[in-house]
């Protein structure tokens, strides 16, 4: 028998002997350190003679290091590295390299510590394998519970399938924004035992299908979100994982009914299925079994019928968001019935409900927000609705609610969203709201209220919206409004006021104080005013879970023109100014003079002022405010000269009709490149675009005795100009006779060849002509052609040229239409692009900003030889280019087979910068590309690289330089990640997307969707990682072609 003393002695010394075999902590860190290119700051200053303690982001638990985090620090390291080291610290139980650029291939560790328990290795784009090396690795690290591998570039499955039970070790794996594709991989890891882990977070992927989960009755939280999991949820998916508390399938596109096995996972307490294609009513009895139910989320989904008891019935529900559907019938009155009800979140949003807003919704007093806008609700807003103390947002805007905003919302002492738009409430705001203190957004517009506009508004410190347009409101404009300090956004339009504008308007401007204004998806109607029934600059609307295309339901957006649909996020749009940038009193009474204090509020970009009562002359200090793209000062009693300080705005938009200026209108900046609508009805108004001034008008007299003796002097003077004047029209009517009678013949002799002709040219040389039809009705149509004038050019002649615009002649699409191209019967050949309505104007503003865009020339820019409008359509005649775009010669789009030396591409690269910075430095005003890339770089026969489209930067309006990125401003890939935040596009901006087309250049790849960008999936983020790791793998595509 065994000595026990024995047996201890013998274990301590095969321990002291595999200890003394075994490197420790700290040669283990400094064998990784030299391992790393190019060590970072904090690693340069470490020896292991300081311990592995005090290795950075080092963690110690009585002398022996047990976590280590190195998240965000630049390692650029091989993980064959990481695993040789790290993963082999005997004592570590957390490992961090989250977003160190580890890169390489992910290969299973000989072995990992034994007390290895968290291993992150998230957001290493480089870090690539497949489902079955993740598996082998789990399995390497056998004491492994989480497992965090997202945002790197995981993804396919062992050849021949069948792996082990690594993930059945797991308790929580995270391969969430990778490569997983298909349903193979699911199926391989379901095969591996994935079914076991805890929480499974698989979103963000490429995954078409969804297997039949077995063996998962351990899994309790499943993400497959952001995926492209298509078809109907086949019953018996997930029915064997009963133990679910969490289920994720929004933003992917299922379809069908509401998937039968959510009716049997009655342990779920979270359930999204948004942003996908369900239809069909709910299943009466599909939640009664889910009574810890606490979050759910059906929105953007087509799901229809009346929502059911059921649902409103659930004891534990949190959030319900209904949002986006179709639901029709009324609000169930069972909602909160159960005073203690744990409601915090009800969106029932963009449906179809209608009848009264039930009473029993005043029995969740733990609601925090409620939105019922975009319905059909009728009656009156419950007095009862008081008891919400803990309301944060109501939004109820469009709908037929009727009668007075209950007073006693003043118990409602958190309400921060006030939103009752486009609704039929009448009365006044009532006092007691200004016990509200914490509201940021009043949004009463197209109402039936009336009184004046209460003075306490100014005590609210948080104010940043106040929308009161379209309604009754009188009395002047409460001068208190100055004092809040947060006030972004007033728009009184279309109301009765009267008295002056307060220059208190401008106290707060550049002292807001950054950070008040709180994040809330927004949308901006722009209206274009063509219709008398709308007034205004456009609507704001609070637009939390609504489709666009909804807006179509609104019956101000039917009557009304809007332009533009801008749409963004409170907190990034309004936190980045500093003081009020939207100003509209259009469509009131108001009188006297402009407050000149109106220039200071630098960073206003909208005011409108139109349709009032005001007089003086226009302050030459409202050029102050440097950051203004609409003026309108329209349809008022204004005189004066326009001030010469206007010159040096940058506006998109002015109008000064309608009042009594007088003198000429500054020739500088673009004053003189906007259409006459713009400045007529002025009677002492002139200069471009109206009349030319005549400078000998009002230069009489300056005394009496210099009148009197200008009188006689010129008595003889004028009987001898008669005489001459008399032979000149002699002549005159002999020579229209004669060419009247020439132009007749040549009509006759052109009725059927439908000719458009050029038929007057300007003192300036520039052509500015009327292409006319001949006809019957002859349709007229606008042209302007510059240097070289096309002569005498049919219409037959531009459609045979482009074979009826044939997809045979289609050389190139766009964002702003389609390029043909058209040799003419004269030998030229020339690029004419068929526009889409790309901004609402009217023919006088497309003229105007035609003509100024054709003067624009460079060598390095494509020129606008010609345009044209024939109704809705409109034609750009352009120089052609040989060789199509850079896009096309790069990737060989058109099978042209040139292949670009260096030499070239520098040629390229310098002829694209010059021709951007012509446009930035010498245009006045300059011009903001806002969408360069490389299908906008042409390239001639002699490989000169020529910038196309900067037209396009004109038409587009200037003001969605400020409000609208997704719409209007770019190309992914190529638009500046600080556009996301700031909405506002600059030259700047331009220079970013002009280094993307460098870089293409330069790697030969596209700016988004290679297979090898990994999870930033795009060229940028790609060309950073590599640049950091080894800048030979840069142009290996390129020296194979060359």
């Amino acid at each position: 028998m065994e000595s026990p003393g024995l047996v201890a002695v013998v274990a301590l010394f095969v321990a002291a002997a595999v200890a003394a075999s075994a490197p420790d902590d700290a040669q283990l860190l400094e064998q990784f350190k030299a391992e790393v290119p190019v060590p970072a700051a904090g690693l340069r200053g470490w020896s292991a003679a300081d311990g592995a303690c005090r290795f950075p982001g080092a963690g110690c638990r009585a002398g022996r290091l047990t976590s280590l985090s190195l998240a965000g620090v630049p390692l650029n390291a091989d993980f064959r590295a990481v695993a040789a080291t790290l993963l082999q610290l005997g004592g570590l139980e957390t490992l961090s390299l989250r977003g160190a650029n580890v890169s390489g291939a992910l290969a299973a560790a000989p072995r990992c510590g034994a007390r290895l328990q968290t291993l992150d290795l998230s957001g290493n784009a480089g870090l690539r394998g497949s489902v079955a090396d993740v598996e082998a690795l789990a399995a390497a690290c056998g004491g492994l519970t989480a497992l965090n591998l997202s945002g790197d570039s995981v993804g396919g499955a062992r050849p021949g399938g069948g792996g082990g039970s690594g993930f059945a070790v797991l308790d929580a794996l995270d391969l969430s924004g990778n490569k997983i594709s298909g349903d193979g991989d699911l199926r391989w890891m379901l095969g591996a035992g994935v079914g076991a882990v805890r929480r499974l977070v698989l979103s963000g992927n490429k995954i078409s299908g969804l297997p039949e989960f077995t063996n998962c009755s351990g899994l309790e939280y499943l993400d497959l979100s952001g995926n492209l999991i298509a078809g109907e949820l086949a019953g018996g998916s997930l029915s064997d994982c009963r133990g679910l508390s969490t289920l994720d399938l929004s933003g992917n596109h299922l379809a069908g009914p509401f998937p039968p096995d959510v009716a049997g996972l009655t342990s779920l307490a979270a359930l999204n299925l948004s942003n996908n294609n369900f239809s069909g009513e709910l299943p009466a009895d599909a939640f009664t079994g889910l009574q810890q139910l606490k979050v759910l989320s059906l929105s953007f989904n087509h799901f229809n019928g009346t929502i059911p008891d059921s649902l409103a019935a659930l004891p534990e529900l949190d959030v319900l968001d209904l949002s986006s559907n179709a639901f029709s019938g009324t609000i169930p009155s069972s909602l909160c019935q159960d005073p203690n009800s744990s409601l915090r979140m009800l969106y029932l949003q963009n449906n179809y409900l209608s009848g009264a807003i039930p009473e029993s919704i005043t029995n969740c007093t733990r609601l925090e927000s409620l939105d019922l806008s975009l319905n059909n609700i009728n009656g009156t807003i419950p007095a009862s609705l008081g008891k919400l103390g803990e309301l944060r947002d109501l939004i109820l805007w469009q709908n037929l609610l009727e009668g007075e905003i209950p007073a006693s919302l003043e118990n409602m002492h958190k309400l921060e969203h006030l939103i009752l738009d486009y609704n039929g409430l009448t009365g006044t705001i009532p006092p007691e709201l200004a016990k509200c203190k914490e509201l940021n957004w009043i949004s009463l517009a197209s109402n039936l209220l009336s009184g004046s506009i209460p003075s306490w508004l100014g005590q609210l410190s948080n104010l940043a919206i106040l929308k009161l347009s379209n309604n009754s409101f009188s009395g002047p404009i409460p001068a208190e409004l100055g004092d809040c300090q947060s006030l972004v956004w007033l728009d009184l339009n279309s109301n009765q006021l009267n008295g002056s504008i307060p220059a208190e308007l401008a106290k707060q401007s550049g002292k807001m104080t950054v950070g008040l204004v709180i994040g809330r998806p927004y949308v901006y109607l722009r209206n274009d005013e063509l219709s008398s029934e709308c007034h205004g600059k456009g609507s704001l609307l609070e637009f939390s879970s609504i489709r666009p295309e909804d807006l179509s339901r609104m019956p101000s957006k039917k009557m009304c023109n809007f332009s533009r649909v801008y749409m963004g996020s409170t907190e990034y749009t309004f936190n980045k100014n500093g003081s009020m940038i939207f100003l509209d009193l259009s469509f009131n009474q108001l009188e006297s003079e402009i407050p000149k204090e109106l220039g200071s509020m630098y960073y206003l970009m909208i005011m409108n002022l139109g349709h009032n009562l005001l007089s003086g002359l226009i302050p030459p200090e409202l050029a102050s405010a440097k950051k203004l793209a609409v003026l309108d000062l329209s349809h008022n009693q204004l005189e004066g000269p326009i001030p010469n300080s206007f010159s040096s705005l940058s506006l998109s938009e002015i109008n000064l009709s309608n009042n009594q200026l007088n003198g000429s209108i500054p020739e500088l900046g673009s004053l003189a490149t906007f259409p006459r609508m713009s400045y007529e009805n002025n009677s002492g108004l002139c200069g471009i675009p109206l009349p030319k001034c005549d400078h000998n008008a009002g230069s009489s007299s300056s005394g009496d005795l210099q009148s009197h003796r200008r009188k006689q002097a010129s008595l003889v003077g004028s009987v001898t100009m008669a005489l001459l004047l008399s032979l000149f029209c002699i002549f005159g009517i002999a020579i229209i006779a004669i060419e009247c009678k020439k132009r007749k013949q040549k009509n006759e002799d052109a009725s059927t060849a439908r000719d458009i002709y050029i038929d007057s040219q300007t003192h300036s040389g520039t052509m500015n002509s009327a292409w006319r039809l001949s006809g019957t009705n002859a349709l007229s149509i606008n042209l302007a052609a510059f240097d070289n004038p096309l002569q005498k050019l049919s219409l037959e002649d531009v459609i045979e040229a482009t074979n009826h615009f044939h997809n045979d002649s289609l050389i190139g699409s766009g964002g702003f239409g389609d390029v043909y191209k058209a040799r003419l019967k004269d030998g030229n050949t020339v690029a004419i692009k068929k526009l889409i309505h790309v901004s609402g104007q009217g023919d006088r503003e497309f003229t105007a900003e035609m003509e100024t865009i054709g003067k624009i020339q460079h060598r390095n820019l494509v020129r606008l030889l010609g345009y044209c409008k024939v109704g809705e359509e409109r034609l750009l005649v352009y120089e052609y280019m040989r060789y199509g775009s850079l896009e096309d010669v790069l990737h060989d789009r058109k099978k042209i087979g040139i292949k670009l030396s260096w030499a070239a591409r520098r040629k390229i690269a310098i002829g694209a910068a010059r021709g951007l910075a012509f446009l930035h430095h010498n245009c006045t005003p300059h011009i903001i590309h806002r969408d360069m890339k490389s299908s906008n770089v042409l390239i001639d026969e002699n490989l000169e690289a020529k910038v196309s489209d900067f037209g396009m930067a004109r038409m587009v309006n200037v003001v969605d330089t400020h409000l609208s990125v997704s719409t209007l401003a770019g190309t992914p890939g190529y638009v500046p990640p600080e556009y996301y935040q700031s909405f506002r596009c600059t030259t700047k901006g331009d220079v970013y997307s002009y280094g993307v087309v460098l870089l293409e250049l330069l790697t030969g790849k596209p700016p988004t969707d290679s297979t090898d960008f990994g999870e930033d999936n795009n060229l940028v983020g790609w060309v950073k990682q590599h640049t950091k790791l080894n800048m030979t793998t840069l142009n290996e595509d390129k020296e194979e072609k060359d």
